[in-house]
């Protein structure tokens, strides 16, 4: 199947290798500065790519006008695909309630059951099976899409949109702004004591000020971590990738030996790294409110 899916692709592969050397300087530009093409440049209109990238206009990060919409393309592939898949696991569910075992066939319900399964699993490892069934929601839908975009991006042609800063730092704010709502939520106001230190006292302002400059630093490290490790991770997998397929029809016909069992792996590891500590950064917010009520009862 997937020798079959590659053999697709190639046509489209083959007649973008000859556009190579009638390409546009801009093209060559982009390419220096670590563009890769993809079909997103076939199928969008350049009119509608240009409107988009007019109407986003500067990127918060780098203060330089976007020039790269085809990571919301792609991840808006990804979000259909999952939506497709799930309406499908509900559809399935529905039709047939009284199963009771496991059906024999591969299906978009097993492949979700899977995937909880797994999911929930390490969760309660990590903060018990109560926490765990409560934050699934949130951790499964960030594990679903950084994978699916993460698997996108194996295809020719199609990149994974988390390779572009942009969505694994939205992806990162999530986590961030989620480990505080729920820090809030579980402690109240106290919560932010916190980021005093240990000792607060007005004799001890120096060190609270100090303890909360380090604090700072590092809860605004944990959202960066995040996406600049996902982000790293994908694009040199997704560069290494496409440097194989540079190698001509050789390289394209090799792909599904070598690079892309690894590829799988990183996608799969990177969306487990990703998932495991989102849990531990909500963990260390909400832990303490269970510590004090047992220490009150002892």
């Amino acid at each position: 199947m997937t020798r079959l899916a590659w053999l697709l692709l190639l046509p489209g592969a083959v007649a973008w290798a000859e556009e190579g050397p009638a390409a546009s300087a801009t093209e060559h530009a982009a390419a220096a500065e670590g563009h890769h093409w993809s079909w997103a440049e076939v199928v969008v209109p350049a009119d509608l790519r240009h409107q988009a990238q007019e109407s986003l206009g500067h990127s918060w990060i780098e203060g330089t006008p976007v020039t790269q919409v085809e990571h919301l393309f792609f991840a808006g592939i990804a979000f259909l695909l999952i939506l497709a898949l799930m309406g499908a696991a509900a559809w399935q569910m529905r039709s047939r309630t009284d199963d009771l075992l496991p059906r024999a066939r591969f299906s978009p319900l097993a492949l979700f059951e899977v995937l909880s399964d797994a999911l929930l699993g390490l969760m309660e490892q990590l903060m018990g099976r109560e926490k765990a069934l409560h934050f699934l929601p949130l951790i499964g839908s960030l594990g679903l899409f950084i994978l699916f975009n993460n698997l996108l991006g194996l295809i020719p042609g199609f990149l994974p949109a988390t390779s572009n800063l942009n969505t694994t730092f939205a992806l990162g704010s999530v986590v961030f702004v989620a480990t505080h709502y729920y820090g809030v939520r579980a402690h109240g106001l106290s919560y932010l004591k916190h980021f005093l230190g240990p000792i607060i006292k007005w004799y001890a302002l120096p060190l609270m000020v100090l303890m909360f400059c380090i604090e700072m630093i590092s809860h605004i490290a944990r959202p960066v971590s995040l996406s600049i490790r996902l982000f790293g991770n994908m694009f040199g997998d997704h560069s290494a990738l496409a440097a194989f397929l540079g190698v001509g029809l050789f390289g394209w016909i090799l792909v599904p030996v070598i690079p892309l069992p690894l590829g799988m792996l990183v996608c799969v590891v990177q969306t487990l790294v990703f998932c495991i500590l989102s849990v531990v950064y909500i963990q260390l917010a909400t832990e303490h409110e269970e510590e004090e009520g047992s220490a009150h009862g002892a």
